[in-house]
Protein backbone atom coordinates (compact mmCIF):
# COMPACT_ATOMS: atom_id res chain seq x y z
CA UNK A 1 0.00 0.00 0.00
CA UNK A 2 1.13 3.78 -0.66
CA UNK A 3 2.09 5.86 2.27
CA UNK A 4 0.78 9.21 2.61
CA UNK A 5 1.69 11.44 5.59
CA UNK A 6 -0.57 14.46 7.28
CA UNK A 7 1.57 16.80 9.29
CA UNK A 8 -0.24 18.89 11.60
CA UNK A 9 0.92 22.46 11.95
CA UNK A 10 -2.18 24.60 12.29
CA UNK A 11 -2.02 25.53 16.06
CA UNK A 12 -0.67 29.04 17.35
CA UNK A 13 1.73 27.88 20.32
CA UNK A 14 0.61 30.52 22.26
CA UNK A 15 2.84 29.53 25.25
CA UNK A 16 5.51 30.58 22.74
CA UNK A 17 4.32 34.04 23.36
CA UNK A 18 5.66 35.20 19.81
CA UNK A 19 4.04 36.30 16.76
CA UNK A 20 6.04 33.62 15.03
CA UNK A 21 3.82 30.35 14.32
CA UNK A 22 5.25 27.58 16.73
CA UNK A 23 6.20 25.51 14.04
CA UNK A 24 8.52 28.14 12.36
CA UNK A 25 10.09 28.35 15.71
CA UNK A 26 13.99 27.53 14.46
CA UNK A 27 16.01 24.36 15.95
CA UNK A 28 19.69 24.16 14.53
CA UNK A 29 19.18 27.32 12.27
CA UNK A 30 16.04 25.89 10.50
CA UNK A 31 12.04 25.75 11.47
CA UNK A 32 10.69 22.60 13.57
CA UNK A 33 7.83 21.69 10.82
CA UNK A 34 10.80 21.31 7.94
CA UNK A 35 12.64 18.87 10.00
CA UNK A 36 9.47 16.91 10.30
CA UNK A 37 8.79 17.69 6.77
CA UNK A 38 12.63 16.22 5.99
CA UNK A 39 11.87 12.97 8.46
CA UNK A 40 8.51 12.29 6.44
CA UNK A 41 10.55 12.32 2.85
CA UNK A 42 12.99 9.64 4.16
CA UNK A 43 9.38 7.38 4.22
CA UNK A 44 9.16 7.98 0.35
CA UNK A 45 5.21 8.57 0.76
CA UNK A 46 3.12 9.49 -2.30
CA UNK A 47 2.26 12.70 -0.82
CA UNK A 48 2.85 15.20 2.30
CA UNK A 49 -0.28 16.79 3.29
CA UNK A 50 0.73 19.31 5.62
CA UNK A 51 -2.72 21.20 7.99
CA UNK A 52 -1.93 24.91 8.69
CA UNK A 53 -4.19 27.21 10.44
CA UNK A 54 -1.98 30.08 12.31
CA UNK A 55 0.04 32.16 10.05
CA UNK A 56 -0.76 30.28 7.49
CA UNK A 57 0.60 32.48 4.67
CA UNK A 58 3.87 32.65 6.96
CA UNK A 59 4.15 29.04 6.89
CA UNK A 60 3.50 28.25 3.37
CA UNK A 61 6.38 31.19 2.56
CA UNK A 62 8.86 29.38 4.79
CA UNK A 63 8.75 25.99 3.34
CA UNK A 64 7.99 26.97 -0.46
CA UNK A 65 10.49 25.08 -1.68
CA UNK A 66 8.76 21.64 -0.68
CA UNK A 67 6.29 19.80 -2.51
CA UNK A 68 3.65 19.99 -0.38
CA UNK A 69 -0.17 19.35 -0.07
CA UNK A 70 -1.07 22.83 2.15
CA UNK A 71 -4.78 22.05 3.78
CA UNK A 72 -6.42 24.91 5.79
CA UNK A 73 -8.30 24.48 9.03
CA UNK A 74 -10.22 27.36 9.60
CA UNK A 75 -11.48 26.64 12.66
CA UNK A 76 -8.91 24.41 15.28
CA UNK A 77 -11.47 21.94 16.65
CA UNK A 78 -9.04 19.23 17.68
CA UNK A 79 -7.03 17.17 15.77
CA UNK A 80 -9.19 14.83 15.18
CA UNK A 81 -10.87 17.56 12.97
CA UNK A 82 -7.67 18.60 11.53
CA UNK A 83 -6.72 15.65 9.75
CA UNK A 84 -10.44 15.59 8.75
CA UNK A 85 -9.63 18.55 6.93
CA UNK A 86 -7.04 16.30 5.11
CA UNK A 87 -9.14 13.57 4.14
CA UNK A 88 -10.85 13.94 0.66
CA UNK A 89 -7.36 14.46 -0.74
CA UNK A 90 -5.80 11.11 0.47
CA UNK A 91 -6.62 8.01 -2.26
CA UNK A 92 -9.00 5.97 -0.55
CA UNK A 93 -6.30 2.65 -0.58
CA UNK A 94 -3.37 4.25 1.70
CA UNK A 95 -1.77 4.05 4.79
CA UNK A 96 -1.89 7.40 6.74
CA UNK A 97 0.46 8.72 9.32
CA UNK A 98 -0.03 11.81 11.57
CA UNK A 99 2.53 13.40 12.45
CA UNK A 100 2.97 16.62 14.45
CA UNK A 101 5.07 19.89 13.15
CA UNK A 102 6.26 20.11 16.72
CA UNK A 103 8.38 17.31 17.19
CA UNK A 104 11.53 17.73 15.74
CA UNK A 105 13.43 15.12 17.02
CA UNK A 106 11.11 12.40 15.48
CA UNK A 107 12.68 9.69 14.01
CA UNK A 108 12.26 7.59 10.40
CA UNK A 109 13.33 4.66 11.73
CA UNK A 110 10.70 4.64 14.59
CA UNK A 111 7.58 5.97 11.67
CA UNK A 112 8.54 3.42 9.80
CA UNK A 113 7.83 0.82 12.19
CA UNK A 114 4.69 2.44 12.87
CA UNK A 115 3.81 2.79 9.58
CA UNK A 116 4.53 -1.34 9.08
CA UNK A 117 2.44 -2.01 12.05
CA UNK A 118 -0.91 -0.25 10.39
CA UNK A 119 -1.58 -1.59 7.37
CA UNK A 120 -4.43 -3.68 8.42
CA UNK A 121 -5.71 -1.37 11.92
CA UNK A 122 -4.84 1.41 13.50
CA UNK A 123 -1.47 1.84 15.04
CA UNK A 124 -0.21 4.53 17.79
CA UNK A 125 2.87 5.56 19.24
CA UNK A 126 3.19 5.60 22.33
CA UNK A 127 5.87 6.11 25.45
CA UNK A 128 6.90 5.24 28.94
CA UNK A 129 7.35 8.68 31.05
CA UNK A 130 8.43 8.77 34.37
CA UNK A 131 6.05 12.10 34.82
CA UNK A 132 3.17 11.29 32.03
CA UNK A 133 1.35 14.58 33.68
CA UNK A 134 -0.33 16.53 30.78
CA UNK A 135 -0.29 13.47 28.20
CA UNK A 136 -3.02 11.63 27.31
CA UNK A 137 -2.97 7.83 29.20
CA UNK A 138 -3.40 4.85 27.13
CA UNK A 139 -5.67 2.23 28.28
CA UNK A 140 -5.22 -1.37 28.15
CA UNK A 141 -7.33 -4.42 28.71
CA UNK A 142 -6.94 -7.30 31.18
CA UNK A 143 -4.93 -9.15 28.02
CA UNK A 144 -2.48 -6.10 27.72
CA UNK A 145 -4.74 -5.26 24.47
CA UNK A 146 -4.65 -1.64 23.38
CA UNK A 147 -8.43 -0.47 24.24
CA UNK A 148 -8.84 3.24 23.98
CA UNK A 149 -6.74 6.94 24.85
CA UNK A 150 -8.11 9.22 27.41
CA UNK A 151 -6.92 12.98 27.81
CA UNK A 152 -5.08 13.97 30.98
CA UNK A 153 -8.13 16.36 31.60
CA UNK A 154 -10.57 14.11 31.65
CA UNK A 155 -8.68 11.33 32.66
CA UNK A 156 -9.58 9.64 36.36
CA UNK A 157 -7.08 9.54 39.54
CA UNK A 158 -6.22 6.36 38.90
CA UNK A 159 -5.85 6.78 34.82
CA UNK A 160 -3.15 9.46 35.95
CA UNK A 161 -1.26 7.34 37.46
CA UNK A 162 -0.43 5.20 34.03
CA UNK A 163 2.69 6.26 32.69
CA UNK A 164 2.21 4.99 29.15
CA UNK A 165 1.15 8.22 26.85
CA UNK A 166 -0.27 8.76 23.64
CA UNK A 167 2.27 10.57 21.62
CA UNK A 168 -0.65 11.55 19.09
CA UNK A 169 1.29 9.96 16.47
CA UNK A 170 -1.00 7.52 14.48
CA UNK A 171 -1.08 5.58 11.23
CA UNK A 172 -3.90 3.78 9.86
CA UNK A 173 -5.61 2.54 6.79
CA UNK A 174 -7.17 5.45 5.18
CA UNK A 175 -10.24 3.71 5.07
CA UNK A 176 -10.32 3.58 8.78
CA UNK A 177 -9.80 7.23 9.08
CA UNK A 178 -12.51 8.13 6.86
CA UNK A 179 -15.13 5.59 8.76
CA UNK A 180 -14.06 6.70 12.05
CA UNK A 181 -13.37 10.59 11.85
CA UNK A 182 -16.56 11.33 11.25
CA UNK A 183 -17.99 9.68 13.86
CA UNK A 184 -16.09 10.81 16.43
CA UNK A 185 -17.76 13.22 18.99
CA UNK A 186 -16.53 16.37 21.36
CA UNK A 187 -18.11 15.60 24.45
CA UNK A 188 -14.90 16.09 26.84
CA UNK A 189 -13.35 19.14 28.98
CA UNK A 190 -12.13 20.53 25.88
CA UNK A 191 -15.12 20.36 23.66
CA UNK A 192 -12.65 19.06 20.74
CA UNK A 193 -12.55 16.42 18.01
CA UNK A 194 -9.73 14.10 19.47
CA UNK A 195 -8.43 12.28 16.85
CA UNK A 196 -7.45 8.97 19.02
CA UNK A 197 -10.90 8.49 19.99
CA UNK A 198 -10.58 6.51 16.35
CA UNK A 199 -8.60 4.01 18.64
CA UNK A 200 -11.86 3.27 20.63
CA UNK A 201 -14.64 3.18 17.43
CA UNK A 202 -11.84 0.85 15.91
CA UNK A 203 -11.92 -1.41 19.20
CA UNK A 204 -15.55 -1.96 19.11
CA UNK A 205 -15.70 -3.07 15.63
CA UNK A 206 -13.57 -5.92 16.56
CA UNK A 207 -10.43 -4.42 15.41
CA UNK A 208 -6.54 -5.64 17.35
CA UNK A 209 -4.94 -2.16 17.74
CA UNK A 210 -1.42 -2.30 17.31
CA UNK A 211 1.55 -0.03 19.30
CA UNK A 212 4.60 1.06 18.90
CA UNK A 213 6.89 2.40 21.55
CA UNK A 214 9.14 5.72 21.06
CA UNK A 215 13.02 4.90 21.67
CA UNK A 216 13.13 8.18 24.07
CA UNK A 217 11.29 10.54 25.47
CA UNK A 218 13.33 13.46 23.58
CA UNK A 219 12.05 11.48 20.44
CA UNK A 220 8.62 12.54 20.88
CA UNK A 221 8.93 16.27 22.86
CA UNK A 222 6.48 18.17 21.62
CA UNK A 223 7.47 21.93 21.67
CA UNK A 224 5.04 24.16 23.42
CA UNK A 225 7.21 26.79 24.65
CA UNK A 226 10.83 27.99 24.96
CA UNK A 227 11.81 25.67 27.61
CA UNK A 228 11.06 22.97 25.52
CA UNK A 229 12.53 24.58 22.35
CA UNK A 230 15.99 25.20 24.65
CA UNK A 231 15.62 21.39 25.41
CA UNK A 232 15.33 19.87 21.77
CA UNK A 233 17.67 22.20 20.28
CA UNK A 234 20.54 20.62 23.15
CA UNK A 235 19.21 17.83 22.46
CA UNK A 236 19.71 18.11 18.29
CA UNK A 237 23.19 19.74 18.84
CA UNK A 238 24.20 16.65 20.46
CA UNK A 239 23.45 14.39 18.10
CA UNK A 240 24.96 16.60 15.30
CA UNK A 241 28.21 16.76 17.78
CA UNK A 242 28.09 13.09 17.97
CA UNK A 243 27.63 11.87 14.38
CA UNK A 244 30.61 14.31 13.61
CA UNK A 245 32.73 12.43 16.08
CA UNK A 246 31.61 9.26 14.62
CA UNK A 247 32.66 10.07 11.68
CA UNK A 248 36.56 11.66 12.86
CA UNK A 249 35.87 15.30 13.82
CA UNK A 250 37.78 16.01 16.89
CA UNK A 251 35.00 18.14 18.51
CA UNK A 252 36.29 19.41 21.88
CA UNK A 253 32.78 19.17 23.85
CA UNK A 254 29.68 18.43 21.70
CA UNK A 255 27.32 20.10 24.47
CA UNK A 256 29.31 23.17 23.51
CA UNK A 257 28.85 23.12 19.15
CA UNK A 258 26.01 24.78 17.52
CA UNK A 259 25.35 23.80 13.87
CA UNK A 260 22.55 25.64 12.41
CA UNK A 261 22.74 24.43 8.74
CA UNK A 262 24.80 21.76 7.22
CA UNK A 263 28.33 21.38 8.16
CA UNK A 264 30.68 19.04 5.84
CA UNK A 265 33.97 17.76 6.80
CA UNK A 266 36.90 16.60 5.65
CA UNK A 267 39.61 13.96 7.63
CA UNK A 268 41.41 15.49 10.86
CA UNK A 269 38.94 18.48 11.32
CA UNK A 270 39.60 20.36 14.84
CA UNK A 271 36.76 22.45 16.71
CA UNK A 272 37.23 23.83 19.81
CA UNK A 273 34.75 25.02 22.32
CA UNK A 274 31.30 27.15 21.26
CA UNK A 275 32.15 27.02 17.69
CA UNK A 276 28.88 28.46 15.70
CA UNK A 277 28.00 26.92 11.78
CA UNK A 278 25.45 28.67 9.98
CA UNK A 279 24.35 27.87 6.35
CA UNK A 280 26.69 25.72 4.33
CA UNK A 281 30.03 25.20 5.71
CA UNK A 282 32.75 22.96 4.29
CA UNK A 283 35.96 22.72 5.97
CA UNK A 284 38.63 20.74 4.20
CA UNK A 285 41.25 17.98 5.71
CA UNK A 286 43.42 19.23 8.78
CA UNK A 287 41.24 22.27 9.36
CA UNK A 288 41.14 23.96 12.90
CA UNK A 289 38.63 25.95 14.32
CA UNK A 290 39.46 27.47 17.23
CA UNK A 291 37.22 28.85 20.57
CA UNK A 292 34.66 30.93 20.26
CA UNK A 293 34.82 31.27 15.94
CA UNK A 294 31.39 32.04 13.87
CA UNK A 295 31.38 30.57 10.31
CA UNK A 296 28.20 31.32 8.29
CA UNK A 297 28.33 29.78 4.31
CA UNK A 298 32.08 29.50 4.27
CA UNK A 299 34.30 27.06 2.35
CA UNK A 300 37.99 26.84 4.84
CA UNK A 301 40.33 24.69 2.49
CA UNK A 302 43.09 22.06 3.92
CA UNK A 303 45.24 22.72 6.39
CA UNK A 304 43.94 26.10 7.56
CA UNK A 305 43.73 27.58 10.81
CA UNK A 306 40.84 29.98 12.24
CA UNK A 307 41.67 31.29 15.58
CA UNK A 308 39.55 32.36 18.56
CA UNK A 309 36.93 34.63 17.98
CA UNK A 310 36.94 35.28 14.13
CA UNK A 311 33.89 35.33 12.18
CA UNK A 312 33.77 34.44 9.01
CA UNK A 313 30.21 35.27 6.56
CA UNK A 314 29.85 34.07 2.71
CA UNK A 315 33.92 34.24 2.65
CA UNK A 316 36.23 31.80 0.56
CA UNK A 317 39.43 30.28 2.46
CA UNK A 318 42.52 28.82 0.57
CA UNK A 319 44.69 26.24 1.95
CA UNK A 320 47.24 26.42 4.89
CA UNK A 321 45.85 30.18 5.86
CA UNK A 322 46.18 31.88 9.02
CA UNK A 323 43.16 33.99 10.23
CA UNK A 324 42.73 35.84 13.56
CA UNK A 325 42.72 35.49 16.51
CA UNK A 326 39.64 38.46 16.30
CA UNK A 327 39.52 38.79 12.56
CA UNK A 328 36.31 39.25 10.46
CA UNK A 329 35.89 38.15 7.29
CA UNK A 330 32.27 39.64 5.31
CA UNK A 331 30.85 38.81 2.30
CA UNK A 332 33.22 38.47 -0.34
CA UNK A 333 36.38 37.60 1.24
CA UNK A 334 38.52 35.15 -0.95
CA UNK A 335 42.08 34.59 0.74
CA UNK A 336 44.41 32.66 -1.40
CA UNK A 337 46.53 29.51 -0.01
CA UNK A 338 48.86 30.87 2.72
CA UNK A 339 47.56 34.25 3.37
CA UNK A 340 47.17 35.57 6.51
CA UNK A 341 44.69 37.70 8.24
CA UNK A 342 45.89 38.43 11.65
CA UNK A 343 43.93 40.10 14.69
CA UNK A 344 41.54 42.89 14.72
CA UNK A 345 41.60 42.75 10.97
CA UNK A 346 38.65 43.58 9.05
CA UNK A 347 37.85 42.58 5.08
CA UNK A 348 35.22 43.10 2.70
CA UNK A 349 35.09 42.32 -1.27
CA UNK A 350 38.84 41.60 -0.99
CA UNK A 351 40.75 39.09 -2.71
CA UNK A 352 43.73 38.15 -0.74
CA UNK A 353 46.54 36.91 -2.94
CA UNK A 354 48.70 34.13 -2.26
CA UNK A 355 51.46 34.04 1.03
CA UNK A 356 50.36 38.10 1.58
CA UNK A 357 49.90 39.56 5.01
CA UNK A 358 47.11 41.89 6.92
CA UNK A 359 48.52 40.92 10.25
CA UNK A 360 46.51 43.86 12.50
CA UNK A 361 44.50 46.05 13.53
CA UNK A 362 43.59 46.98 9.31
CA UNK A 363 40.08 47.15 7.47
CA UNK A 364 40.87 45.54 3.25
CA UNK A 365 37.15 46.49 1.84
CA UNK A 366 36.94 46.53 -1.88
CA UNK A 367 40.31 45.72 -3.09
CA UNK A 368 42.11 43.33 -5.24
CA UNK A 369 45.66 42.36 -3.39
CA UNK A 370 48.13 40.25 -5.41
CA UNK A 371 50.46 37.77 -4.19
CA UNK A 372 53.25 38.14 -1.51
CA UNK A 373 51.89 41.72 -0.40
CA UNK A 374 52.21 42.96 3.34
CA UNK A 375 49.65 45.17 5.20
CA UNK A 376 51.41 47.42 7.97
CA UNK A 377 49.16 47.58 11.33
CA UNK A 378 46.72 50.65 11.25
CA UNK A 379 46.13 50.27 7.35
CA UNK A 380 42.74 50.89 5.87
CA UNK A 381 41.48 50.65 2.28
CA UNK A 382 39.12 54.40 1.89
CA UNK A 383 36.43 52.91 -0.33
CA UNK A 384 33.63 54.93 0.33
CA UNK A 385 33.07 58.24 -0.46
CA UNK A 386 29.41 58.47 1.64
CA UNK A 387 27.73 57.50 -1.92
CA UNK A 388 29.92 55.61 -4.03
CA UNK A 389 32.43 52.54 -3.03
CA UNK A 390 35.47 52.24 -5.25
CA UNK A 391 38.63 49.61 -5.60
CA UNK A 392 41.86 49.49 -4.60
CA UNK A 393 44.35 47.39 -6.73
CA UNK A 394 47.82 46.04 -4.81
CA UNK A 395 50.53 44.06 -6.94
CA UNK A 396 52.45 41.64 -6.03
CA UNK A 397 55.29 42.08 -3.75
CA UNK A 398 53.79 45.60 -2.70
CA UNK A 399 55.04 46.67 1.17
CA UNK A 400 52.87 49.33 3.20
CA UNK A 401 53.66 50.69 5.92
CA UNK A 402 51.79 51.26 9.44
CA UNK A 403 49.12 53.55 10.02
CA UNK A 404 48.67 54.19 6.38
CA UNK A 405 45.69 55.13 4.46
CA UNK A 406 44.91 54.15 0.70
CA UNK A 407 41.71 56.49 -0.75
CA UNK A 408 40.52 54.34 -3.35
CA UNK A 409 40.33 54.13 -6.51
CA UNK A 410 44.23 53.92 -6.25
CA UNK A 411 46.40 51.48 -7.99
CA UNK A 412 49.75 50.11 -6.45
CA UNK A 413 51.60 48.53 -8.93
CA UNK A 414 53.82 45.39 -8.21
CA UNK A 415 56.73 45.90 -6.13
CA UNK A 416 55.75 49.29 -4.89
CA UNK A 417 56.14 50.57 -1.18
CA UNK A 418 53.97 52.94 0.92
CA UNK A 419 55.72 54.47 3.90
CA UNK A 420 54.75 54.37 7.46
CA UNK A 421 51.84 56.96 7.83
CA UNK A 422 51.13 58.08 4.66
CA UNK A 423 48.04 59.16 2.65
CA UNK A 424 48.18 57.75 -0.59
CA UNK A 425 45.84 59.06 -3.21
CA UNK A 426 47.53 59.23 -6.73
CA UNK A 427 48.51 55.51 -8.29
CA UNK A 428 52.14 53.97 -7.71
CA UNK A 429 54.14 52.67 -10.54
CA UNK A 430 56.15 49.26 -10.03
CA UNK A 431 59.24 49.76 -7.50
CA UNK A 432 57.81 52.96 -6.47
CA UNK A 433 57.83 54.11 -2.77
CA UNK A 434 55.30 56.48 -1.63
CA UNK A 435 55.84 58.71 1.42
CA UNK A 436 52.97 61.25 2.28
CA UNK A 437 53.62 63.10 5.88
CA UNK A 438 53.36 66.38 7.38
CA UNK A 439 56.77 67.58 7.90
CA UNK A 440 57.91 67.18 11.51
CA UNK A 441 58.77 70.32 14.00
CA UNK A 442 60.90 69.42 17.21
CA UNK A 443 59.87 72.10 19.46
CA UNK A 444 62.70 73.72 22.25
CA UNK A 445 61.60 75.02 25.32
CA UNK A 446 57.83 74.31 25.38
CA UNK A 447 56.15 73.85 28.44
CA UNK A 448 54.31 70.32 29.25
CA UNK A 449 50.61 70.88 30.23
CA UNK A 450 50.19 71.03 33.77
CA UNK A 451 46.37 69.98 36.34
CA UNK A 452 44.45 73.17 36.63
CA UNK A 453 44.22 73.93 41.10
CA UNK A 454 41.03 73.58 41.70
Amino acid sequence: MNLEVIILAAGQGTRMKSTLPKVLHPVAGRPMLEHVVNTAEQLNPIAVHVVVGHGAQQVQEALAGYALNWVQQEQQLGTGHAVLQAMPAVADDSVVLVVYGDVPLISATTLSSLVDAAHVAPALLTANLVDPDGYGRILRDESGALCGVIEHKDATALQRAIGEINTGVLAAPAADFKDYLPRVGNSNSQNEYYLPDILSLAVADGKLIASCEAESELEILGVNDRVQLSQVEREFQRRLGHQLLREGVSVADPNRLDIRGALHCGKDVRIDVNAVFEGEVTLGDGVSIGPNCVLSDVTVADGTTIHAMSHLQQAQVGADCNVGPYARLRPGTVLAAGARIGNFVETKKANIGAGSKVNHLAYIGDCDMGAGVNIGAGTITCNYDGANKYQTTIGDGVFVGSNSTLVAPLQIAGQGFVGAGSTVTKAIDEGELAVSRARQRNIQGWQRPTKNKD
